[in-house]
């Protein structure tokens, strides 16, 4: 006949063993998911996929403007970050960009219909090629203010859809 008390020791035996096997047996960590291939800008961990509509024609590339998180620099002569340049699709283009780190940025985007590396004007000074911004703004009386475009990136692989006005 067995015990009480050895069926006890017996239990709390295995216990103290399944606590000891579960204890030593590692835990795989979850990898880091990579960024996308061609993701432009200086490599970092996190990255920002940008989803452009209403892109007219397959001419070009679209220049994704990355922005600090500081209006003075905003849309000013070398104020970005930096620029990455994606080919153009007619419809919906998809880019990525790397950003420094996790945090709040600002997109501007163009469509660089005849690849000459700059943001075309008519001479009256209003747009000749489509623009777009983060967030989507209105943009019927000028340039939308800082806050409006103001991007939280808490951490990599977000993605943010653009849509491009054309003059």
């Amino acid at each position: 006949m067995i015990q009480p008390r050895r069926i006890r020791a017996a239990a709390l035996a295995l216990a103290a063993l399944t606590a000891v096997s579960t204890a030593s047996t590692p835990i795989a960590a979850s990898a880091p998911v990579p960024a996308p291939a061609g993701c432009t800008g200086p490599a970092s961990g996190t990255w920002l996929n940008v989803v452009i509509d209403g892109v007219r024609n397959g001419n070009g590339v679209v220049a994704i403007t990355l922005y600090a998180d500081d209006s003075s620099k905003f849309l000013v002569k070398r104020g970005s970050l930096y620029v990455g340049r994606v080919e153009a699709n007619t419809g919906t283009t998809r880019g990525c960009i790397f950003v420094p780190k996790p945090g709040v940025y600002a997109l501007a985007l163009y469509h660089d219909e005849n690849r000459d590396g700059r943001f075309d004007r008519t001479g009256l000074g209003l747009p000749a090629e489509g623009y777009g911004f983060s967030n989507n703004p209105a943009t019927l009386a000028g340039l939308p203010q800082f806050r409006s475009v103001r991007l939280n990136v808490p951490k990599p692989g977000l993605t943010t859809r653009i849509s491009l006005k054309y003059p």
